[in-house]
């Protein structure tokens, strides 16, 4: 038995890992697109939306329309969260560099604890305080990098942070919501709302395979990983692991494309990160497991 959860123990492990390395390729994608923001925004989720509703068929075995429906008004609320981070992140890739926005994108979790605090009463703990003063101070230094952020990019940054806590927020509350028919009404959402500023005509062969890289390989399969591996492991080490997307995403950038971010950006970006891995390290007994990060493709 306890071999047998040795096993489970690192077939999840690696499942969450691979399910980051996916979304990791964001930037780097992302930069192979000839098209307006509008466009990239609407063909992406169009991609997503068509394996997401795949991943939902075959998960509830056919039954797509009770899965729809059981998700109720807690799940549309978090499906516009998730749209609303959806298309701010990539928004937010067209202003400034991928390092900037993911490491922004990184202080979710902290914000997440700040809004369980106000809205749900939850406490905070020292190691969320400790958490939340190195988050800020890690901004603060990557905000004062001179010549690389945008007030756009880092405006869209921030928002994506914010609506990707408050999705943790409302799943904390509502443990019952579905994550899988939520991720994909996001996507639905986002072709609707981005389908009348969008230039499909536009959209030539290179860019179509970009586009499905993008919505089938990054949200799709990094989605489904991240669905397997995390029902074998506990909640924070997938917070830690999760944060192989904050670290590889500015690397395969870096490597692919020459986009260095600034020293004060890596070097802010390391103490975010160091501040994450406080907050989602595994809680104490004496500490609630609300404490943990929950991470959702973005």
């Amino acid at each position: 038995m306890a071999l047998e959860g040795s096993r489970r123990q690192r077939r999840g492990q690696i499942y969450v890992a691979l399910a980051a390395v996916a979304w990791s390729s964001a930037g780097v994608l992302q930069r192979q697109l000839t098209l307006d923001t509008s466009t990239q925004v609407f063909g992406r989720a169009l991609f997503a939306g068509v394996a997401l509703l795949g991943f939902v068929a075959v998960v509830e075995r056919g039954r797509v329309v009770e899965a729809f429906r059981s998700v109720g008004l807690a799940g549309v609320a978090v499906a516009l969260c998730v749209a609303t981070a959806s298309g701010s992140f990539i928004a937010a890739l067209n202003h400034t560099s991928v390092a900037r926005v993911l490491f922004i994108l990184a202080i979710s979790p902290v914000l997440a604890a700040l809004l369980a605090r106000v809205t749900l009463g939850e406490p905070l703990t020292r190691r969320t305080v400790v958490a939340m003063a190195l988050a800020l101070a890690g901004v603060a230094l990557m905000l004062g990098a001179p010549g690389e952020g945008s007030l756009a990019g880092d405006g869209l940054s921030f928002l994506a942070a914010l609506a990707f806590a408050l999705m943790i927020v409302i799943t904390r509350w509502r443990h019952d919501v579905s994550m899988a028919p939520a991720t994909c009404l996001s996507q639905a959402i986002l072709v609707v709302a981005f389908l009348p500023f969008a230039s499909p005509g536009e959209i030539g062969g290179a860019d179509v395979a970009w586009l499905a890289a993008l919505g089938v390989g990054q949200i799709g399969l990094g989605f489904a990983l991240l669905t397997v591996g995390a029902r074998l492991i506990p909640a924070a080490q997938v917070g830690l692991i999760t944060l192989l997307e904050v670290v590889l995403g500015p690397l395969w950038v870096w490597l692919a494309l020459d986009e260095r971010p600034t020293t004060l950006t890596l070097v802010g970006g390391a103490i975010v990160i160091a501040a994450i891995a406080i907050q989602t390290r595994q809680a104490p007994p004496s500490e609630p497991d609300d404490q943990r990060a929950l991470p959702a493709p973005h």
